[in-house]
């Protein structure tokens, strides 16, 4: 077995979903002489500063941790860095983008892993969209970070399969799980230079945009059960889904595509044997089984209609 160049490393990332790879770069033996991430935020109604669990994870391993909250013309961060002379910067969730001094700086060049088969899904929830659009495989991909979104040079790729049932939560944890060892033999082929980068085809990327609120409303004049169902679990857990009941808010905590075959103006909702369905577009049909009316926490459907009587005609917008 040919023993692994040992790489000096500086690492960028900020959420959970770069954790795994953290761990596996101090695992394979690398020097990581800095971890940077973005600053302590607040979190929650009581808004309680919370450390990034980038930052978490690196401070239990004994990994000096940075905490910029700019670094294109941040002179001291440069220093820094200039300093380390790192081999690689490795970036994975990190939250800003790159500088060009940055990008400059390593000899194997700044290695991001970017959750989705590139170039599809460039962007700020490649994730996300992909488990909304329905697709049924995904994968990552490590890359060579350039100035423009998600356009640079492609080194490896690893397909997942997306189970039909899979939230975007669900995905998220197999592609950070996937993606750390992925990074691993990335840096790997990078050093013994048995890996070449390769091109992207730009034409067929598609832009997977950060997502609002909005995203969540459901629309079932345009949407089919089988959409709504799907943008639900892409949108897991953040925005979810909702629509308005008589002018108030009610968010879907859980749904379930319906085989209910009755007639229905979108949005019409629909008590048969206990269970709450609603009318989409094209004649189909979804099962409300936990919902949350505005102010309230969420319940089971059943104990939602026990204590609101629906009138005949009711419709969600």
């Amino acid at each position: 077995m040919v023993e692994r160049a040992r790489l000096r490393l500086v690492f960028c990332g900020t959420p959970q979903f770069a954790v795994p790879t953290l761990e596996a770069l101090v695992a394979a033996g690398h020097e990581i002489a800095l971890v940077v991430t973005q600053p302590d935020r607040p979190v929650g109604r009581k808004q309680v500063l919370t450390a990034p669990p980038v930052k978490e994870r690196a401070l239990a391993a004994g990994l000096a941790v940075t905490q910029p909250e700019k670094i294109k013309n941040n002179l001291e961060f440069r220093a820094e860095l200039e300093r380390i002379q790192p081999d690689a910067i490795v970036v994975v969730a990190y939250g800003r983008i790159i500088p060009r001094w940055m990008l400059d700086l390593p000899r194997l060049g700044c290695i991001n892993l970017h959750g989705s088969l590139l170039p599809k899904y460039r962007g700020a929830a490649p994730i996300q969209w992909a488990v909304a659009n329905g697709d049924p495989v995904t994968g990552n991909t490590t890359m060579l970070l350039e100035e423009g979104l998600d356009t640079g040079p492609m080194l490896l790729q690893e397909q997942l399969e997306i189970a039909p049932e899979w939230t975007a939560v669900d995905v998220f944890e197999r592609l950070a799980a996937g993606g750390a060892p992925l990074v691993v033999r990335t840096l790997d082929g990078l050093a013994d230079g048995t890996l070449k980068p390769e091109a992207q085809e730009h034409g067929q990327a598609t832009l997977a945009r950060i997502l609002t609120r909005e995203d969540g409303r459901m629309e079932f004049g345009s949407r089919t059960a089988t959409e709504l169902w799907h943008r639900w679990r892409g949108f897991q857990p953040w925005p979810g889904a909702f629509a308005l009941l008589d002018g108030k808010k009610l968010a879907v905590a859980r749904m379930r595509m319906a085989d209910f075959t009755g007639a229905g103006e979108p949005g019409e909702l629909k008590v048969t044997g206990g269970r709450l369905l609603v009318a989409c577009a094209g004649g189909s049909w979804l099962e409300l089984t936990e919902v949350q009316p505005e102010g309230k926490k969420a319940m089971p459907a059943q104990e939602f209609l026990r204590g609101n009587a629906l009138k005949a005609g009711a419709r969600l917008a």
